[in-house]
């Protein structure tokens, strides 16, 4: 049985406003769950997260990891401004941080606007919904990561059923998601400690998860909702199930020698569904077919500085 907790709100939504895109501190935090399975609710009778301990395999854990490691270091972007405390305006000159997508997304890259500008062909001739670069470029890789979110995606049909059903009925409709799951895309991110942030372009009447893979010893970075004074130290093995849609981020990181801290977290984007949901089977072969002709030098420049093959 898991353990019950209500809590409140001890910071006000105006006050939660003011606090966005900064990081957390460990005086805003005065309940940390850990190494108890236990639901949390709000006090108006909302789920907030759900957390169980060693529910992944480590089979599971250690192939994704294996999948998306160097990938994910050697790829950084500087485009997460709402959650590293950077100004989404100044992309540019924004930190990089060690963050990467698999699956499917619902925005061209810069790269790929390159190519529809040369080929002279205009963005709004395509639905804009893509394959990510790592599907395409390391098609084995994306593979091997799949198991991984196959059991989160069972662990969430299992815990909130209700959340799930709806979420993988959508995922049904389009060609442009992960495996048979509920899921669109997959974030990976590396040693990224997120500043506090509510989560856009998922599902809504979806549910958040995340799950963490360890190498290394680290204290910290505990996955935290603040207006609720509340954290919870989710670790290896770990399945933490979260309403997105409330303030979250993470408390400071402190890692030894060269320790890292991967969290994925699995989700439906929405314009990927909307955009996609009308798509029969052949068009979305036709429609990634395209994609991949344009990106073809891309992909084969990422491959030979890494040394793979496709």
């Amino acid at each position: 049985m898991a353990k019950i907790l209500v809590v409140s709100k001890i910071f006000t939504d105006e006050e939660m406003i003011q606090l966005q895109n900064t990081h957390v501190m460990p005086e805003q935090i005065d309940i940390i769950v850990k190494n108890v399975d236990t639901d949390v609710y709000t006090d108006d009778g909302e789920l907030l997260c759900k957390f169980r301990k060693g529910q992944i395999s480590k089979e599971n854990i250690d192939e994704y990891y294996d999948a998306l490691a160097h990938f994910t270091i050697t790829h950084p972007t500087s485009n997460r401004g709402n959650t590293s405390g950077d100004a989404r305006s100044n992309i540019k000159t924004n930190s990089k941080k060690y963050s990467s997508i698999i699956g499917f997304f619902d925005r061209w890259s810069p790269k790929q606007k390159y190519s529809f500008k040369n080929m002279n062909m205009a963005l709004s001739s395509l639905p804009e919904v893509r394959e990510t670069f790592f599907n395409t470029a390391y098609p084995d890789k994306y593979k091997n990561a799949i198991p991984l979110i196959t059991e989160i995606d069972n662990l969430y049909k299992s815990l909130i059923p209700d959340k799930y059903n709806k979420q993988f009925e959508k995922s049904q409709q389009t060609f442009f998601r992960i495996g048979e799951t509920a899921f669109t895309t997959a974030t990976t991110n590396i040693n990224f400690t997120t500043t506090i942030h509510r989560d856009k372009g998922d599902d809504e009447e979806g549910f958040g998860n995340l799950a963490v893979i360890e190498r290394g010893e680290y204290s910290g970075g505990e996955t935290c909702f603040p207006q609720y004074g509340l954290g919870i130290d989710v670790r290896q093995g770990d399945i933490l199930f979260m309403n997105v849609h409330e303030w979250h981020g993470n408390l400071p990181l402190h890692l030894e020698d060269k320790a890292r801290r991967m969290s994925v977290v699995c989700y439906l984007r929405k314009q990927v569904w909307l955009r996609s949901k009308d798509m029969n089977e052949e068009e979305f072969t036709e429609h990634i077919a395209t994609q991949r002709k344009l990106n073809k030098t891309t992909y084969k420049k990422c491959q030979a500085r890494d040394k793979l093959i496709l």
